[in-house]
Parts: C-alpha cells; structure tokens; sequence
C-alpha cells in the first residue's frame, strides 16, 4: 500500500479547489459536493468539512477562488494591452471564458437558484477590486473612474449573459456565435478611443 504524501493546509484546500473547479466544468454545479469532491481528491469528508464548512462553504471558496483566478489573468491583459502587446478582444475574451469555459455563469446562476447568493460576494468582491486595482493606471491615462465602473459592469454583464444564453439566442436571432464577443470588443475600444482622443 502507498502511503498518501501529506500536504500543508493550503495545499489540501487548493487541491479540492481545483477539483470543485473540474467538477464544475465537467458536470455542473449541482456536482460540486463535499462528497464528490473528496472522492476526487482521495480525502475524507472530513477533512474537506475542515476547510469549508459545508457544501456552502465549498461553493462560496470555489466562487471566490475562480474570481481571483479571473481577474488576476484579465489584469495581465489589460497591462498587456496597454503596453501594446495585446489587444481589447483578448480582454473581452478572457472575460467571456471565465463564465462560458471556466464555469463561473453555471455557478453564478446555480448560487441564485439555491438561494445561496451571498456566495456571489467574493465574485462581486473581486471583481471590485480588479477594478479599484486599474482605476488609478486608468485615471493617469486620462479615463474617469466612472468610466472604468461602467465598462467593467458592461463587460460582465455581456459576459454572464453570453454564457447562460448567448448560443442559443445568436442562433436564433440567426448571429455568429460570437456576436456579443464582438459587441463588447467594439465597446472597449470605443471607450479606450475616447479617452485617447480626450
């Protein structure tokens, strides 16, 4: 018999993170339970009863740990593009993965459905100070802080949408699958265009 390696705290919580994560991706949220996520990773119940709590406490990390996820990799983008080595579609389609690909929108809805949305803070939290963390690089290009605040809620907003029905309405209102990516591309630009013309 192997003897299973002993990992720190954190890297047992990060281990069933990223399982609760394949879990979400692969078969839903509903998925997403103490029990399957420890069966996932080979440890007890009780061992995951430890770090989160509940099924709740699970989803509610699982949320928070995907924002930062998120969010950390959209502000390499942003900086990439400032720095001239990106662009505003790499952006938008950051944005759009997290909820489509990455199971953020199947989360997100799935909270709301349960009753479960004060496991949306950390989202909304991070989300918060991703924007917090640009404004001030924004403010020094010359955007307004409001600006940033309001293509921040457009970008998700699209986002979120794309990802709960965005394939099924573009096809029947006979669009390219990813019409709305390029809304919100046209709507980044615009915005970084005005404040260069600014």
């Amino acid at each position: 018999m192997v003897a299973r390696k002993r990992l720190t705290p954190e890297e047992s919580r990060n281990s069933a993170l990223e399982a609760a994560r394949s879990l979400l991706i692969e078969t839903g949220p509903q998925s997403v339970t103490l029990k399957a996520v420890s069966a996932r990773i080979g440890r007890t119940h009780a061992n995951l009863l430890h770090h989160f709590g509940s099924a709740s406490g699970l989803q509610k990390a699982l949320a928070e740990h995907l924002a930062r996820t998120v969010c950390e990799t959209i502000i390499d983008a942003v900086r990439a593009s400032r720095a001239g080595l990106g662009s505003a579609r790499e952006v938008v389609d950051l944005a759009f993965d997290a909820f489509d690909r990455e199971g953020a929108g199947a989360l997100t809805s799935w909270m709301l459905l349960t009753g479960n949305e004060d496991a949306l803070d950390p989202i909304i939290s991070t989300i918060h100070d991703l924007v917090d963390e640009l404004a001030p690089e924004e403010a020094s290009h010359g955007v307004a802080p409001l600006r940033i605040h309001g293509d921040t809620l457009s970008l998700v907003l699209m986002a979120l949408g794309d990802a709960l029905i965005g394939g099924a309405l573009a096809k029947s209102l006979g669009l390219p699958r990813d019409s709305a990516r390029e809304r919100a591309t046209a709507m980044l630009e615009a915005s970084l265009g005005e404040h260069q013309l600014g």
